[in-house]
């Protein structure tokens, strides 16, 4: 396959600066968007959603430490080893997270969010906004091992 090569559109600008897996719905952060890569107008319309999508990479994720089979979801031996796919773990093949997260506020290039589960630094490489009809059709469904895990990712 052919190499891809991106370049962060912004950063994310936050409180949080640890890694932490839980405690992300009340975070606010700001995203500050390259005003060198965008004008102004690349903004004009989003203050219109409430909530956006924000695709980044997980630069503090050690080319070692990237994992490419199965493993425990955060290290809990009680929950199935599962393949890194079937998880959002930040270790991964090309180390891309993907958070939808509120967006309280447009100003200028700089995007105030809720809830980003992104640390201080973070590059970003696109922000979406959200459409509801990109939401899943159909029924939804997990193991129950991933709700465990999410019970206060969101607190």
């Amino acid at each position: 396959m052919t190499a891809v090569t991106m370049h962060p559109i912004g950063t994310v600008v936050s409180p949080r600066t640890d890694l932490r897996d839980d405690d992300w719905g009340q975070v606010e952060a700001t995203i500050a968007l390259d005003a060198t890569r965008l004008g102004s107008d690349a903004v004009v319309g989003l203050e219109q959603f409430s909530h956006l999508e924000v695709i980044f990479v997980f630069d503090r994720v050690a080319a070692v430490d990237i994992h490419l089979g199965a493993r425990h979801p955060r290290g809990r031996t009680d929950w199935p080893a599962v393949g890194i796919l079937a998880q959002r773990a930040k270790a991964r093949p090309n180390r891309l997270g993907v958070s939808r997260c509120a967006l309280i506020a447009v100003d200028g290039l700089t995007l105030r969010v809720r809830g980003l589960d992104a640390i201080d630094g973070t590059p970003v490489l696109d922000v979406k906004p959200y459409f509801a009809e990109f939401g899943p059709r159909g029924p939804v469904h997990q193991p129950a091992w991933s709700h465990a895990l999410m019970t206060d990712y969101y607190r």
